[in-house]
C-alpha cells in the first residue's frame, strides 16, 4: 500500500500535533489581548509650553492603539459568527440524523432544534453588539 492510501485510510484525517495547537492558541490569545495591551500603554507626558505660548490643542491619537481596537473587534466578530454558524450547523445535522432514525418524534425534535438555534442566535447578536460598543465607545 502506498503512503497516501495508508494516510487516507487512517481514522484521523488531519493529524495536528500538540505544538501546533499551542502555537495557534497563543496566536489567538495575542490577537484578542492586543487591544487591551495597546490601551494599557500611556503616552509620554508632553513638555511644558513656553510661558505666554498658546497651549497645543488636544488631539486624540488614532495610531496603533485605534487600529488594534478595530482589529480586536473585527477578530472577535468573526469568531462569534464562526462559532454560531458551527453550533447551528451541528444542531441541524444532529436533528436531521435523529429525525431519520426516529421519524415518529420528528415534530418534537424540530421544535427543540428551532429553540436551540434561536438561543444561539440571541447570544450571537448580544456578543456582536458588545463588539460594536467596544469600537464606538471604547
Amino acid at each position: 500500500m502506498s503512503e497516501m492510501v495508508r494516510f487516507l485510510m487512517t481514522k484521523e484525517k488531519y493529524p495536528v500535533n500538540k505544538l501546533s495547537k499551542i502555537v495557534a492558541l497563543a496566536a489567538m490569545l495575542l490577537l484578542v489581548a492586543a487591544p487591551a495591551l495597546a490601551l494599557a500603554a500611556d503616552p509620554a507626558p508632553a513638555a511644558d509650553p513656553a510661558p505666554g505660548a498658546a497651549p497645543a490643542p488636544a488631539v486624540k491619537a488614532a495610531g496603533p492603539a485605534g487600529f488594534s481596537i478595530y482589529l480586536g473587534a473585527a477578530f472577535g466578530s468573526g469568531m462569534i459568527i464562526l462559532g454560531a454558524a458551527y453550533g447551528i450547523g451541528r444542531i441541524g445535522s444532529a436533528a436531521v440524523e435523529s429525525m431519520a432514525r426516529q421519524p415518529e418524534v420528528a415534530d418534537s425534535i424540530n421544535k427543540a432544534m428551532i429553540v436551540a438555534a434561536a438561543l444561539i442566535e440571541g447570544v450571537t447578536f448580544f456578543a456582536l453588539i458588545v463588539c460594536l460598543l467596544a469600537v464606538f465607545f471604547g
